[in-house]
């Protein structure tokens, strides 16, 4: 999960949005992953991030990012937005990674696109994915997505993701939950942990 923790201020993003709604899930995606480490389970954060020279940055993105007011690359309040090395850039420190969780910086939304993240997990045997972050309405259902149709089966922590504005989460949720799941499969953390540590 990536959040601006640097803004003076309040809680801001880099683009000047309101983060206390991607904020408020920290503390469940922080459960998830002890139960996730307690059970021996593979770790896997992702953040979305470019190289410091943008040659990995379409530009389109970078016209679209702008219509924020920064755009992709631009000086922000936490060094250059979206620019792998930033301080903006950082997991937030409540998610730390521990030592020897694999972090994969993704210049896309997807965390399969442009990444080794399916070759990482094909090596390491796994077809079952827990996902959580943020946010629900962009980088987490577009990781869904694709997940899904590289084979993955799925399982979206409802309450461990969130996006900007609450309707949007809403209806993400509801786009994915549908039809007994088109992606993979909706559930509270609650009944995740508890599925989870008596395999620890």
């Amino acid at each position: 999960m990536q959040v601006d923790f640097c803004a003076p201020g309040g809680w801001v993003d880099q683009l000047g949005e309101s983060i206390a709604n991607t904020r408020r899930p920290i503390g469940v995606i922080a459960g998830l992953l002890a139960a996730a480490r307690r059970a021996g389970w593979t770790v896997i954060h992702t953040r979305e991030g470019h190289r410091r020279d943008l040659s990995d940055l379409n530009p389109n993105k970078r016209w679209r990012t702008r219509g924020h007011g920064l755009g992709i690359g631009d000086l922000g309040r936490c060094g250059r937005v979206l620019t792998r090395g930033e301080p903006g850039h950082a997991i937030v420190p409540e998610l730390a990674p521990h030592p020897g969780e694999i972090v994969v910086d993704k210049p896309g939304k997807g965390s399969f696109h442009a990444t080794d993240l399916d070759r990482i997990l094909r090596t390491r045997g796994i077809r079952n994915l827990v996902i959580s972050g943020v946010t629900s309405d962009c980088c987490v259902q577009a990781t869904m997505r694709d997940a899904a149709d590289l084979g993955y089966e799925c399982l979206l922590v409802s309450d461990a993701t969130a996006a900007v504005e609450t309707g949007n989460h809403d209806g993400s949720l509801a786009i994915l939950s549908a039809h007994g799941g088109r992606w993979g499969a909706v559930a509270a953390a609650d009944a995740v942990v508890a599925a989870i540590d008596p395999l620890a």
